[in-house]
């Protein structure tokens, strides 16, 4: 599987790694990756027998940029050029490249292209699914290529994958869940008595929080989240617009203490039910709930015709959680592939 990898940041980097060592199990099964080019925001770099993962992050350490790597890297050469000028042999597109979520760009440009060109694609970028997930589904079918993003939601905790596996069969009449680590958090350090922006710096500096925490306590990265679930496991054709939001800034210390005196807690809930209806607001929950859940945890609960309702709880997103769910999707897809041979 020859495999080309756009973005190189935590994500990216920690796809990389995980590649490297995990190769002898991934050989174990048949599996034989190649990163044969990587991409960062300064610059590219190819070779068709493969980049060696230490001289990858020997110069993104030391020179800033993949492209400076030696005879193979070129610096200012963009991402999409290595689709639209085929500059280099691939199977698979791994696109992890930062979410935007007010076009998509530099992300949907990418997977478009990468399907119309026959490779199939993996990715954790949320931002393009949010913004057109039916349009590029559509695609993928359309050029019989494979579209995997179990990254997106959850990382390395399987809310996708479970509802796939687990609940195949059945009718999920719809999903609510805490599925921002970083708001979880803040709330959960403000019912230990911090301020809202005390809790906030304390998330920074954990890791916990980017230096711009819009997306996450504005509500934005859950709602996309949500309409990933929407779109691929309740069939609901819907985009970000549709979702209607509320963040945490206007959440008080007094807000959760109170909620503390009545035996609840508030948490940052996105749902959508089988109508279509979708919501990212705070809501006071009862302590007892399977989604008043700690910390940077997240937790999703699927209402099931007949099973009632199964929750999934498991550590939030991060660069290494998220590389593994890549992993996962990259071992699916070679079972997925095989499959399709093995019916021809």
């Amino acid at each position: 599987m020859k495999i080309v990898l756009f973005g190189y940041g935590n994500v990216g980097r920690a796809v990389a790694r995980l590649i490297e060592v995990r190769r002898s199990y991934l050989e174990r099964i048949g599996l034989y990756p190649k990163l044969v080019a990587v991409a960062d925001s300064s610059g590219v770099a190819i070779n068709p027998r493969g980049l060696d993962y230490s001289k990858l992050e020997e110069v993104k350490q030391k020179k800033g940029s993949v492209g400076f790597y030696p005879d193979c890297g070129k610096i200012g050469v963009k991402a999409i050029e290595i689709i639209s000028d085929r500059l280099a042999d691939a199977d698979i597109l791994i696109e992890v490249t930062p979410t935007n979520i007010v076009d998509g760009e530099p992300g949907l440009t990418h997977i478009r292209e990468a399907l119309k060109a026959g490779l199939h694609v993996i990715t954790a970028n949320k931002g393009p699914l949010a913004l057109a997930m039916p349009s590029l589904l559509e695609l993928a079918r359309y050029t019989g290529r494979e579209i995997m993003f179990s990254g997106t939601v959850g990382g390395g905790t399987p809310f996708i994958r479970f509802a796939e596996k687990c609940l195949i069969g059945d009718l999920i009449l719809g999903l609510e869940g805490v599925l921002n680590g970083t708001c979880n958090y803040i709330l959960s350090s403000m019912e230990g008595g911090l301020s809202f922006e005390e809790a906030l710096k304390k998330a920074q500096r954990l890791g916990y929080a980017e230096a711009d925490p819009s997306m996450d306590i504005d509500g934005w990265d859950t709602a996309c989240k949500i309409v990933i679930l929407a779109v691929h496991i309740l069939g609901i054709r819907i985009t970000l617009r549709d979702v209607y939001v509320r963040g945490i800034r206007d959440v008080t210390e007094k807000d959760l203490a109170e909620a503390l005196r009545r035996g609840s807690t508030i948490k940052l809930i996105g749902s959508v039910d089988s109508m279509g209806k979708a919501t990212v607001i705070p809501i006071e929950i009862p302590r007892s709930s399977p989604l008043a859940v700690p910390g940077n945890l997240n937790a999703l609960t699927f209402h099931v015709e007949d099973l009632g309702s199964i929750t999934v709880v498991g550590k939030g997103a991060g660069g290494v959680e998220t590389a593994h769910a890549i992993l996962k999707d990259l071992i699916e897809l070679k079972a997925r592939l095989r499959s399709r041979s093995m019916a021809t």
